[in-house]
């Protein structure tokens, strides 16, 4: 199993040198996710005030390369990319988070600590399909991936190889970003113009080397360890 993987990768590697532009796209960036549970009563007033906020970051967070706000049910969401560091901790003292603290005891279940603060997932984007059409985009998904033990490069190296394909041969995944949340602990985050987009993913080429896969590099295989950490969501707005 092990000879597999290792030839999977070096497969993806020679098709990735091909594609180094996307691949590095966004080559240092960093990335914050955040779900947010709507307090009792408050949800469509929370996904107006995500929707409304979309502006304020184009105008006043120059390094916030991309920014969705999300909408599940009663669970809001918020997912961003930076052009580094010291912008992710820029957007986390702009307006539009000084907005939400000042508005999280009545918007979030929680409150700003609770429902928010504690909610944050930052991680660093370790390959991308970069940004096309990105307002003809209506749904999104994001995926936490845990290695199994022992896997967490080797998971990593696909991850980071995969952009490139995505890019080659999904033309309806109009977004798609790998992440390394921290050493053991991975995500993916997509946008797609619809839900037929959404399928075509999962039946794509990367979606299979990760099924084929996932029983070696995924703590819980497949079915426990990708599909049940999908979470997909209605897209409100996008910077």
């Amino acid at each position: 199993m092990k000879t597999r993987i290792l030839q999977i990768l070096a497969a993806l590697s020679l098709f990735a040198g091909t594609a180094n532009a996307e691949e590095n796209a966004m080559k240092d960036h960093t990335a914050s996710y955040i779900t947010m549970p709507a307090a009792e009563g408050q949800t469509d007033a929370f996904a107006a005030f995500l929707a409304g906020a979309a502006p304020l970051v184009k105008e006043t967070e120059p390094g916030t390369t991309l920014w969705f706000a999300l909408q599940a049910d009663d669970t809001l969401a918020i997912f961003d990319i930076f052009v580094d560091d010291d912008a992710r901790n820029a957007h986390f003292s702009g307006a539009v988070a000084g907005a939400l603290n000042e508005n999280a005891g009545t918007l979030v279940k929680g409150g700003w600590d609770a429902g928010v603060v504690a909610n944050i997932n930052n991680s660093d984007v370790l390959s991308v399909k970069a940004p096309a059409d990105l307002y003809s985009a209506t749904t999104a998904t994001y995926v936490k991936l845990k290695a199994a033990p022992g896997q967490s490069e080797q998971l990593a190296a696909l991850l980071r190889a995969a952009g490139p394909i995505v890019a080659e041969t999904e033309p309806k995944t109009l977004f798609w970003a790998a992440l390394q949340i921290d050493e053991n602990n991975f995500a993916i985050f997509d946008i797609f113009a619809d839900d037929s987009g959404r399928e075509a993913h999962f039946a794509g080429k990367v979606a299979g080397l990760l099924n084929e896969q996932a029983s070696v590099l995924v703590a819980g295989g497949w079915d426990d360890g990708v599909v049940a950490n999908v979470s997909n969501f209605d897209i409100l707005a996008i910077k």
